[in-house]
């Protein structure tokens, strides 16, 4: 399938390098020296996240409140840009000055902070504060324990990865939208003819590109395939389904599916939001939390009606269980161990209070988003009600809830993983012949 350089098994990312902790050991120390687990002062905790619509100002908003609860401390956060975020939280880690409270997906990520012993063991907190807990959703605790311990609570919102579309410029082209994969081939000549990008995709970011294979995985040959890959299993590249499907996602390619110049634009910028709105591309396969993006950025784009959604569509022949979803189960904060113990108590008590109470759930809800709180059935009102309604039953309903690759991974193994779906969506690696072009 692939020349020597790119193994069926290294494409995936899981040969790739040393594990985790090394790499965290590795890197240089240009983390923050007058912040996280030595630098801070004993009445204030540092909080690094990421930034921009919609989930900066709701982080912003928490820190906010537990400040003016607790005059005699202090949550200075600092915000960063998705890709650059990735990069300077694994340096402040290997260089031992982590921020107090670490953002993250979990997952693979996650691992490699506690094999490098970078974050605190909160299993037995967690049970002596069992009433926390049970505020959480369960299934958001999986990403955040790392060999039976929990090291990460789950916060913020659980976000099943969909298929978004214009409905005005559906109703331009006078086609209705996808049922099936099909469907999809049928609709890129169509709009290709009218001038409309097919799908817009920020191919430079990389983790976009992945969202397509992930889904056209699953939907082609079934969990059980989808497992072996993922999980490396010996020959599970060889399997024929495995094959069609990295096919069709460069017949995708060649067919003018993406937005010309894909591998150019970004989703830090949220230039792919951007290119939907606009009504230059038709349609996004994209996170739950694009919703908020583009009410935020887009005008009266979603607020008339202009958003439509749905779970990815079942290929024709295809083995997948078409509820099946991927994504993020939910985001996750740890707890730097260079963090003094009265930094630790600080996030401790941010996480018993702050980050589990009425305001944080209705915040995520207000900006299009489904908690990883129980019991939010009942904000699920005005415009988004529809929207959040649909999210929730996906995530709920879906037999499979996968979390994505990149984040399951170790980092290391994802780095090696994005770059080699970034070169087969560039037709760089061609599937069939095993040559790069």
């Amino acid at each position: 399938m692939f020349n020597s350089n790119f193994s069926r098994r290294n494409f995936l990312g899981l040969t790739a390098g040393a594990a985790g902790a090394a790499a965290l050991a590795a890197c240089g120390s240009s983390g923050p020296s007058d912040k996280g687990g030595s630098g801070s002062s004993s009445g204030s905790a540092s909080y690094w996240s990421l930034s921009g619509e919609p989930g900066q100002p709701i982080r912003q908003a928490a820190i906010d409140r537990f400040n003016k609860a607790n005059p005699d401390t202090k949550i200075a956060p600092e915000f960063f840009q998705n890709d650059a975020y990735k990069q300077k939280i694994k340096t402040a880690i290997g260089a031992g000055q982590a921020p107090t409270m670490i953002w993250g997906w979990g997952g693979g990520g996650l691992k490699s902070y506690v094999d490098a012993s970078a974050v605190v063991d909160l299993t037995d907190w967690l049970g002596q504060n069992a009433a926390v807990k049970d505020k959480i959703l369960t299934s958001s605790f999986g990403a955040g324990t790392v060999n039976g311990k929990v090291y990460a609570l789950p916060i913020e919102t659980v976000q099943p990865i969909v298929l978004f579309y214009n409905k005005k410029v559906f109703e331009k082209v006078g086609v209705q939208p996808p049922q099936s994969y099909g469907d999809i081939l049928d609709l890129i000549p169509k709009f290709n003819a009218k001038g409309i990008a097919p799908f817009s995709l920020a191919g430079q970011s990389r983790w976009t590109n992945m969202m397509w294979l992930e889904f056209m995985l699953d939907r082609q040959a079934g969990s059980e395939v989808f497992d072996n890959v993922f999980s490396g299993k010996a020959g599970s590249w060889s399997d024929p389904q495995v094959l069609e499907m990295l096919t069709k996602v460069q017949d995708l390619v060649k067919g003018k599916a993406f937005i010309n110049g894909f591998s150019s634009v970004t989703a830090d910028s949220n230039a792919d939001q951007a290119l939907l709105y606009t009504g230059k591309a038709a349609m996004m396969v994209h996170g739950s939390w694009s919703f908020g993006i583009q009410k935020a950025n887009g005008g009266d784009f979603v607020k008339s009606g202009g958003l439509g959604w749905m779970n990815f569509p079942p290929i024709d022949g295809g083995k997948g269980d078409p509820t099946n979803t991927v994504g993020n189960p939910g985001q996750y904060l740890s707890i730097s161990s260079k963090a003094s113990a009265a930094e630790q108590d600080i996030a401790k008590k941010f996480f018993s209070t702050t980050l589990v109470d009425d305001d944080e759930k209705a915040g995520w809800v207000k900006s299009g988003g489904v908690p990883v709180l129980k019991d939010a059935d009942s904000l699920y009102t005005g415009d988004d009600a529809q929207f959040l309604k649909d999210m929730a039953a996906i995530a709920s309903g879906a037999k499979t809830f996968a979390q994505s690759w990149d984040q399951a991974l170790s980092p290391t193994a994802a780095e090696t993983l994005l770059d080699n779906i970034a070169k087969l969506f560039q037709l760089q690696v061609t599937p069939s012949s095993g040559s790069t072009t």
